[in-house]
């Protein structure tokens, strides 16, 4: 079985989109990005994928049988409504899956599905330890919603980017290493 990628791309940067869809390409690696809007870096990176892989069978295929090679990366426009990506991305996440996103909630149910996963601060999730960042997100939102605690998100910045990109990195690899 080969890896596929899941990214719940609503809420995802354009810089950590673009270091997924780098690796993606780099090995030809299953990606879906699933959104509600089209995404036109990724519409791009599809675009320019296909026209890579296409290009050296030219001269050993014809047109019908060109057409049907295609890039490994897929945009997926779901429906807009509360939760239908994270729906679709779970409907798709196994053990052969790596899925990326800012939901907590979601990755919590892809890990059942035994996916691995990552979110976009770079940090890995496990049935270990997603139960208590389960936990502590809960406990954040009571408290905010008291006004008794006001949790400012930390800013994307450098460190954050590299932080993911490394994170993103070691997943993928050990994954392609042991398959």
């Amino acid at each position: 079985m080969s890896l596929t990628i899941l990214v719940d791309a609503d809420s995802m940067l354009p810089a950590m989109r673009a270091i997924i869809l780098r690796r993606a390409v780099r090995g030809n690696i299953e990606t879906v990005f699933a959104s509600d809007r089209r995404l036109k870096d990724v519409e791009e990176a599809v675009k320019n994928h296909t026209a890579h892989l296409r290009t050296p069978l030219r001269q050993v295929l014809d047109k019908t049988e060109i057409r049907k090679v295609r890039s490994s990366i897929k945009m997926v426009i779901v429906p807009q409504g509360k939760d239908s990506a994270d729906d679709y991305i779970v409907s798709l996440a196994d053990e052969n899956s790596l899925v990326i996103s800012h939901d907590i909630p979601l990755l919590a149910r892809a890990i059942e599905k035994g996916a691995a996963a990552i979110d976009d601060r770079g940090n890995s999730y496990t049935k270990e330890n997603i139960r208590t960042r389960l936990s502590e997100r809960d406990v954040n939102g009571m408290l905010r919603e008291m006004q008794v605690f006001d949790d400012r998100t930390k800013r994307f910045d450098a460190k954050t980017i590299e932080k993911f990109a490394n994170a993103f990195d070691i997943v993928v690899s050990s994954y392609l290493l042991d398959s």
